[in-house]
């Protein structure tokens, strides 16, 4: 199968750097996305980190090489195959298919911030999924996931939907998540942003109900 071309309609976005979990940006220093929605399980993880070293090194190298992988595909960089591994390259080939679903790519590790919601991060892909503007994340995983255990995921792909329109005007109706596990599944997830904006609403209060008092307590 030849790579396919991806048509690319790339909206320039400002920059800026992630210290401790925090961004700097031109309205203020806020708190990450995957920081604000994923607290509760970040600590769970964190234990899991500590108890399981070797396992914990072997999916972030994981995640990071199939997402540099696909970003690169996705940026019709004909090398995107060089110097990749076996094992990384099955992963990608197995859910190539539904990257190419992929087109008129707005943002690929694009850094977006919200003032009204004072979160900030990097989304991994804005484009059209079969056609329909959407937040896309791409994911590596041991085994296929069950949709009520990635809640955080549609959460973030939720708050970056909202960003994109704060900034750019554009409404983002769609969140499509992509796994591929180490078990030969893909799993595509399609839900529609505004299931859960309720949700990352309630998201942001409980991280600021928890964390704003103690910053406030260290200054």
């Amino acid at each position: 199968m030849s790579a396919k071309h991806f048509n690319h309609q790339i909206v320039q976005l400002p920059t800026a750097e992630r210290v401790d979990g925090f961004y700097q940006t031109p309205d203020g220093r806020f708190p990450s996305v995957t920081t604000v929605v994923g607290w509760k399980k970040n600590q769970f993880f964190a234990e899991w980190r500590k108890n399981n070293p070797k396992e914990a090194l072997r999916t972030r190298n994981r995640g990071t090489k199939l997402h540099s992988l696909i970003e690169n595909y996705i940026k019709n960089n004909p090398e995107y195959k060089t110097n990749q591994d076996p094992y990384t390259l099955d992963l990608f080939y197995q859910i190539r298919q539904n990257v190419d679903r992929i087109d008129n790519i707005r943002a690929i590790e694009g850094f977006l911030w919200s003032k009204g919601l004072r979160i900030a991060g990097r989304v991994d892909c804005i484009a059209e999924y079969d056609g329909v503007p959407s937040v896309i994340d791409f994911k590596g995983s041991t085994k296929p996931k069950r949709k009520d255990d990635i809640d955080n995921y549609f959460l973030q792909a939720t708050a970056y939907a909202c960003m994109w329109e704060e900034q750019t005007g554009e409404k983002i109706p769609q969140i499509v998540i992509l796994i591929s596990c180490d078990d030969g599944t893909t799993q595509v997830f399609t839900e529609e942003t505004k299931t859960y904006k309720k949700d990352l609403a309630v998201a942001i209060k409980e991280w600021r109900d928890e964390y704003e008092p103690k910053q406030c307590k260290q200054t």
